[in-house]
């Protein structure tokens, strides 16, 4: 279908399971995808190689202006500026499940400073290059857990409670720039991290249980939200999260 062709996009935290299927699915539709994550991103951006689509990828941690100073060289040196960006770089997979007053002062300062912090700072990097093309599509990515608490990882829920209201406030001050910020929320997904976290199995079943549609969740599921948040059709929608969980929450 192509709706993206020839834009350029940003992806972190794409060496695999969400950000992986999402930068997949943007090559197919034509971008020209700037694949980041601070692990090997050669996976995807051979996936995207392998059917035509053109991909870049960049080493990069989120909270390194460095490192996102250098991908934002790399992106507009390979394909001219950037004009979307997925910020789904963030911790999760990898937390172990415990009540909030036995997590350290260095767990929660971790999370914040990736979740939160690394979406501002990559943000702030780009915002140059979309400037000079004349236009933006930043989407976030926050967390179905903010809807109901979530047990055992607080961190993780603040943080995502975070990028909403970090959200709203881009919105608000990039509106007159011709740049639109949305979040999407998504449920509990059955990426490459979350399987392999044993602390997460016991979440599977509820969570089905109370979803309208009454399966597990993909990456792939995420792929139509977030793709028309970054096409033209969405051009009139801003500061606004979209819940894709298979109707466990409706608001």
């Amino acid at each position: 279908m192509e709706r993206l062709k020839d834009k350029v996009v940003v992806v972190t935290g794409a060496a695999r399971g969400i950000g992986s299927a999402l930068a997949k699915a943007f090559g197919t539709e034509g971008a020209k995808v700037v694949v980041t994550d601070i692990n090997t991103t050669a996976e995807t951006v051979d996936a995207i190689k392998s059917v035509g689509g053109q991909a870049l990828g960049v080493t990069m941690d989120v909270t390194s202006n460095d490192d996102i100073a250098a991908m934002v060289r790399a992106a507009e040196e390979a394909f001219g500026p950037i004009e979307c960006l997925l910020n789904n770089a963030g911790l999760f997979a990898n937390i172990r499940l415990k009540p909030f007053w036995e997590l350290s002062e260095d767990e929660w300062d971790l999370v914040m400073r990736v979740n939160v912090r690394g979406g501002f700072q990559v943000t702030k990097g780009v915002l140059p290059s979309m400037r000079r093309r004349g236009r933006g599509k930043i989407v976030n990515i926050s967390s179905g857990t903010v809807f109901h608490g979530g047990v055992g990882h607080m961190h993780y829920v603040t943080s995502k409670g975070g990028v909403i209201g970090m959200t709203r406030s881009m919105a608000r001050e990039l509106g007159g720039q011709n740049i639109t910020v949305n979040c999407v929320a998504p449920g509990l997904t059955e990426s490459d991290g979350t399987r392999e976290n044993p602390d997460l199995h016991v979440a599977r079943a509820p969570t089905i249980a109370n979803r309208s549609i009454k399966r597990d969740m993909l990456p792939d599921d995420l792929i139509g939200a977030i793709t028309f948040l970054m096409t033209s059709d969405s051009d009139f929608i801003t500061g606004q999260m979209i819940n894709v969980d298979g109707g466990r929450y409706m608001y």
